[in-house]
Parts: C-alpha cells; sequence; structure tokens
C-alpha cells in the first residue's frame, strides 16, 4: 500500500512538471564599451572675493549639444535669511 500511494504522489506531482527548454542564439559581435575620456579642470587663478559671507562654487564640465562644456567657478552671494519688509506668508 506504501509503494502505491508513493507511487500515487510522484505521477501526481509529475504533472504539472513541464520540460524546460531554453535556446540562445547570439548574433554580431561582442564590442566592450569606450572608454570615458575626463578631461582635466581647467587651471585658473581665483578672483579674490568680492566681500564679506561670499562663498565660492568651483567649476564643473556639462553636457550642452553633445560637447561637454567648462563652466567656470564663481562667488556665490550671500544668503541672506529672515524676515523681509511687505512680505506675508
Amino acid at each position: 500500500m506504501k509503494k502505491i500511494l508513493a507511487g500515487l504522489i510522484l505521477a501526481g506531482g509529475s504533472l504539472f512538471a513541464g520540460p524546460h527548454i531554453s535556446i540562445g542564439i547570439g548574433l554580431g559581435v561582442p564590442v566592450a564599451p569606450a572608454p570615458v575620456y575626463v578631461a582635466p579642470a581647467p587651471v585658473y587663478a581665483v578672483p579674490p572675493m568680492p566681500g564679506p559671507g561670499y562663498t565660492w562654487v568651483g567649476g564643473y564640465w556639462y553636457f550642452s549639444g553633445g560637447h561637454r562644456l567648462w563652466h567656470e567657478g564663481y562667488w556665490r552671494a550671500p544668503v541672506v535669511r529672515g524676515y523681509a519688509r511687505g512680505f506675508r506668508r
């Protein structure tokens, strides 16, 4: 009886098992991506600070029209926080 029960369980479990078939087709030649060239930042002198509280923002590269362009650094004006006259919340 145990053999029949084991056979039924094995047969019942195999009803839902389907064949696993996998076919892979590769076309073309594998090509490694081109190395990304990052140009060094241009060397330039930092201009003197225009006044107290200014912060220097360094230059950076950015993309425009498919080209990499350098945006030079600049002095950022101080941020004034607090109550502004005539401003209502």
